[in-house]
C-alpha cells in the first residue's frame, strides 16, 4: 500500500533525530536544558483558566459554529478596523489556519514566495496543497524586496511574510511591508501574513501589520494566535482574518477537517481578549530583559543579529563547525556533550545557524551558555 506522493514529499523536522538522544540523556539522569521549544515558560493567565473551567461547568462541550464562536469572532473583529465576524475564522492554532489557507488558494504548480530563513512548516504546507515553495534570501535577516520582485513569475500565487520572524526575531518595518503590498497589487497576488508573534516587539519599536495597509486588505489573509501572546500553546486556538469570500471558503474546508475548534478552549480565548494587558506587558518586558541577557551571552560565542521581536536568537555557528558538519550535527554534538538542546538552522532553510529560544528562566539561560562555552 503506497502513501500519496504529496505525503512522501513532505520533510519532517530534522530536530526529531534528537529525540532518542534526549531520551538517553534523561535515562542517564543528566540534566537537560531545552532552548529548542518555541513557547514561553509563563503560566496561562488565571482569567483564561477560570473562564475555561466555568465553560466546562456549564457543559459547553458540544459542537459549535464551524467558523468559531460568534462571541469570539466578534471580539476579534473589533480589533481590526472595518472588520466583521464574517472576516474571522477560528482554527486549531495558526498552524492549522496556514494549512487551510494554502489548501484554499493553491492549485497544483502554483508558487508561493517565502523569505528564508523561515518557520519549518511553511514549505511543507505549500507542498501538501500541491504548490511549490520559492525561497528568497533575506539580507541581514531583513526582507530583500528586490529579490522578492525578481522571484515573481506567472505561476506566483502568494507572498508569505512572517513578522516578527521565527527563527530570527527580525521585525520588518512598515516601508518593507508597503513594498510587498505594491508587488501583490501589481501582480494580483495574495499576501499571507503570519503574525503569531505580533505582541512581542521590543525596544518600543512600532508594531507594523499588513492590516494597517488598506490598499492590500482585499488580498490579505492574516493569521494570529493565542498560543504565544497568552501562553496558551496547548489550547490550540488561532485565527485567520480574510476577505469574506476567502473566509467562507476556509470555513467550508474546516467543515470537512475538524468541524469546529474545542468549544471550551474558545471561551478561554474570549477571556484572554477581555483581560487587563498589564500582566502581558510585564511579561513582554521580562522577555526583552531575557533577550538582552541572551544576546550578551551569545555575542561572546557567535556572530548574531540582535533580534527585535519574538523570543529567538539565530546565531551564525559556521565558524565552529567541524569539517563536513552541518548545523544539525553541531546541535547534536552540543546536546550530547552539554545537555543543551537547540534547533539546527537547516530546519529553517539556513544551515550554519542554530535557533535558540530565550524564553526560559534566567538561571537556565546562563547555565546553558556556560555549558556551550566550555565545549567550543
Amino acid at each position: 500500500m503506497k502513501l500519496s506522493k504529496r505525503i512522501q514529499a513532505v520533510e519532517g523536522s530534522k530536530t526529531a533525530r534528537f529525540i532518542p538522544l534526549l531520551d538517553a540523556l534523561k535515562r542517564q539522569g543528566r540534566p537537560v536544558i531545552s532552548l529548542a521549544i518555541g513557547e514561553p515558560t509563563y503560566d496561562t493567565p488565571p482569567p483564561v483558566i477560570d473562564a475555561t473551567k466555568q465553560s466546562l461547568d456549564r457543559q459547553e462541550t458540544r459542537y459549535s459554529d464551524m467558523a468559531g464562536l460568534m462571541g469570539l469572532r466578534t471580539a476579534l473583529a473589533g480589533r481590526f478596523d472595518g472588520c466583521g465576524a464574517e472576516n474571522i475564522v477560528v482554527f486549531n492554532g495558526s498552524k492549522q489556519a496556514l494549512y487551510a489557507i494554502f489548501q484554499g488558494i493553491c492549485n497544483p504548480g502554483d508558487q508561493v514566495i517565502i523569505p528564508i530563513p523561515c518557520w519549518v512548516s511553511f514549505a511543507e504546507q505549500v507542498k501538501l496543497a500541491g504548490g511549490d515553495p520559492v525561497f528568497v534570501a533575506t539580507s541581514n535577516h531583513q526582507l530583500d524586496t528586490e529579490a522578492i520582485a525578481t522571484a515573481v513569475t506567472g505561476k506566483t500565487r502568494a507572498i508569505l511574510i512572517n513578522s516578527p520572524n521565527n527563527p530570527t526575531g527580525a521585525v520588518y518595518p512598515r516601508e518593507a511591508l508597503e513594498r510587498v503590498a505594491r508587488l501583490a497589487n501589481e501582480h494580483d497576488l495574495f499576501v499571507i501574513a503570519d503574525e503569531a508573534y505580533d505582541f512581542f516587539v521590543y525596544d518600543n519599536l512600532p508594531r507594523s501589520s499588513f492590516y494597517d495597509l488598506e490598499t492590500v486588505r482585499d488580498r490579505l489573509i492574516l493569521t494570529r494566535s493565542f498560543s504565544k501572546h497568552y501562553a496558551m500553546t496547548g489550547f490550540r486556538v488561532g485565527y485567520a482574518v480574510a476577505p469574506p469570500a476567502v473566509a467562507a471558503a476556509l470555513v467550508r474546508l474546516q467543515s470537512h477537517v475538524t468541524g469546529n475548534v474545542c468549544t471550551f478552549a474558545q471561551h478561554g480565548a474570549m477571556a484572554a481578549l477581555e483581560m487587563d494587558e498589564g500582566l502581558l506587558v510585564r511579561r513582554r518586558m521580562d522577555l526583552q530583559h531575557k533577550r538582552d541577557l541572551a544576546f550578551e551571552q551569545v555575542s561572546g560565542l557567535f556572530p548574531c543579529v540582535r533580534p527585535q521581536g519574538a523570543f529567538y536568537l539565530f546565531p551564525d555557528i559556521s565558524g565552529h563547525l567541524h569539517q563536513g558538519e552541518t548545523s544539525g550535527g553541531f546541535a547534536a554534538r552540543v546536546l550530547e556533550k552539554t545537555g543543551v538542546a537547540v534547533v539546527p538552522g537547516e530546519d529553517f532553510g539556513m544551515d550554519g545557524h542554530v535557533r535558540i529560544c530565550f524564553a526560559v528562566p534566567d538561571d537556565q539561560l546562563l547555565d546553558a551558555f556556560k555549558r556551550i562555552r566550555e565545549v567550543l
